[in-house]
């Protein structure tokens, strides 16, 4: 998220917050689609992180592209974190560790996808270069220890950072050490909402299953396909997992809003400052907890906004749902993943096939997807075959959801050229993490620092 909202209208009640979600319903001939994509920005002379401060930090980075793009600048407590387009709608963002993130403006068709990422890494290109700064797009930083990475000036992530070892093993290493690409789509109605959440979280683990590639840690083999999904596994119980409440009868946004206000919140913004709530959930909140802590002590929208997006299942529900399985990759995947939930979920024809595939699947049986494939990948087994044939069954579904849109480029070619590389990994039945690993007990001899070569923007 490259801001945190402030939105001063204030809370009644659960229903409010459903109805806020509810506010996100748009016709289909609005939908639009937002992608979102972090790198690891490195120094290209030894492979080291790029700190924040410094004539070639993350500073002098985010300094040089606001001079470049005009954008409006981010700041917390006087130090810039980020740039925000004021026409488009676009951002650009840091993570923890200094992961730079591009949260595209919501377009029309995966070919403006596209054009959109090759701008900004250009851009970003032109600025980097002269400091020396390459970007690395991998799931899971190669070789780097945690103690390695600085550590950016954002009020909320001292907060997670403190919190985080109290609910899990990992937390601080998907903070630190983690890339992905996101895309986020819209719904019609809490309908239509209900199936495409229930089709993509039964789907997610495919998805990191096509996009898996972080099988390295600290320079060495760690046995995964996609390890920054195994970390997801142990950060916070209370804010991540598939929802399997999901898929129960009844199920809306005020079910959705239900789970939500019961999480633990992150902060309370007010002006600059960010208050510590950690000991409260949103549900406490609403209730008066922190009225001797705050200076006013009742939630707004404001709040609710930013407590949704510190809440990490595997699809997130806002105004529209958040796709986030896939591991981080070079450019072409950039656009390969939202154009595989794109041509899923925005045919009606299609969702409904897509709903078909997965609706007798059992919560264990899509648990056991989930905590199969961050190791095995497409080799998971699922009943009588593998996860790779629920992958060429959904990107099957997705290539004709694409060809049905027929949003075309200049060139005549309808959105599945997007597809092609998942096309390429399928066919092979080869996961970009074998590949990997196939580099490195091969041409790499067991140096992970050449894929700072070879998978750099």
């Amino acid at each position: 998220m490259a801001r945190d909202t402030v939105d001063s209208t204030p809370i009644s009640g659960a229903r409010e917050l459903a109805e806020h979600l509810e506010s996100g319903c748009k016709p289909e001939d609005g939908f639009r689609l937002g992608t979102e994509h972090e790198k690891f920005p490195f120094y290209k002379a030894d492979f080291s992180p790029v700190p924040y401060e410094g004539p070639r930090g993350i500073e002098a980075l985010l300094t040089g592209m606001e001079t470049m793009l005009g954008w409006e600048r981010i700041s917390d407590r006087d130090k810039i974190i980020g740039l925000a387009d004021p026409v488009a709608g676009g951002a650009i963002s840091i993570e923890p560790g200094g992961q730079f993130e591009l949260s595209g403006a919501p377009l029309d068709n995966l070919h403006q996808t596209c054009r959109e990422t090759h701008a900004h890494l250009a851009q970003l290109r032109e600025i980097a270069e002269p400091l020396g700064i390459g970007f690395l797009g991998l799931g899971f930083t190669p070789d780097w220890r945690r103690d390695q990475i600085p550590v950016m000036p954002k009020s909320r992530y001292a907060i997670m950072t403190n919190y985080m070892p109290k609910v899990g093993s990992l937390g601080l290493d998907m903070m630190y050490r983690t890339c992905t690409i996101q895309v986020n789509l819209d719904f019609s109605s809490e309908a239509d909402m209900v199936k495409k959440l229930r089709v993509s979280l039964a789907l997610q683990p495919v998805a990191t299953a096509i996009f898996g590639n972080s099988p390295f840690t600290e320079g060495k083999v760690n046995g995964f396909q996609s390890f920054r999904a195994e970390i997801w596994k142990d950060t916070d119980a209370d804010r991540t997992g598939p929802m399997p409440f999901a898929f129960e009868d009844g199920f809306g946004f005020e079910a959705y809003v239900n789970w939500a206000i019961d999480v633990p919140m992150y902060f309370v913004k007010r002006g600059d400052t960010y208050h510590d709530a950690t000991d409260t959930t949103f549900r406490q909140f609403m209730n008066g907890a922190l009225k001797d802590r705050l200076p006013d002590g009742l939630p707004t929208i404001g709040d609710w906004n930013n407590h949704l997006s510190t809440l990490f299942p595997d699809v997130r529900l806002k105004k529209y749902l958040e796709m986030r399985g896939a591991d981080g990759g070079p450019w072409r995947k950039i656009c390969a993943l939202p154009a595989l939930w794109v041509g899923l979920l925005y045919d009606k024809g299609i969702l409904e096939d897509a709903w078909q595939m997965v609706k007798d699947w059992t919560a264990e049986e899509r648990l056991a997807l989930r905590n199969g494939v961050p190791i095995h990948g497409l080799q998971t087994p699922f009943r009588t075959g593998k996860v790779l044939d629920l992958a060429r069954q959904m990107t099957a579904l997705s290539l004709e959801g694409l060809k049905r849109r027929a949003r075309l480029n200049d060139g005549g070619q309808d959105e599945r050229v997007h597809l092609a590389t998942v096309e390429e990994t399928l066919a092979l039945g080869i996961s970009p993490a074998d590949r990997m690993l196939a580099k490195f007990h091969g041409e790499w001899q067991g140096d992970v620092t050449r894929a700072y070569a070879d998978y750099a923007y």
